[in-house]
């Protein structure tokens, strides 16, 4: 499923148009992405926790060349399922 097709759904189970549905979406997405960035935590209860984790920086190796880089550290963006998406993606 990509953005267009969770936009039809979501048009299709609330009865909104695709226009509200996808102005819905974004609005969903950028509350998430706006909390983490703010270094936050999202929780939906039944259906998951977003997060970010922090990533040291570390020195990995170019694969082709065999030298080393840096690795720069990160902020990395995490989803922890609910025990109400588990069940039902396990049925």
């Amino acid at each position: 499923m990509n953005k267009n097709d969770l936009i039809a759904a979501v048009a299709e189970k609330s009865g909104l148009s695709k226009t509200d549905s996808g102005k819905a979406v974004d609005g969903v997405f950028d509350a998430i992405s706006g909390t983490l960035m703010a270094k936050g935590e999202v929780r939906i209860v039944g259906f998951g926790t977003f997060s970010t984790s922090e990533r040291k920086a570390t020195t990995g190796r170019n694969p082709r060349t065999g030298e080393p880089l840096q690795i720069a550290a990160s902020t990395q963006p995490k989803f922890k399922a609910g025990k109400g998406l588990k069940e039902a993606v396990n049925g």
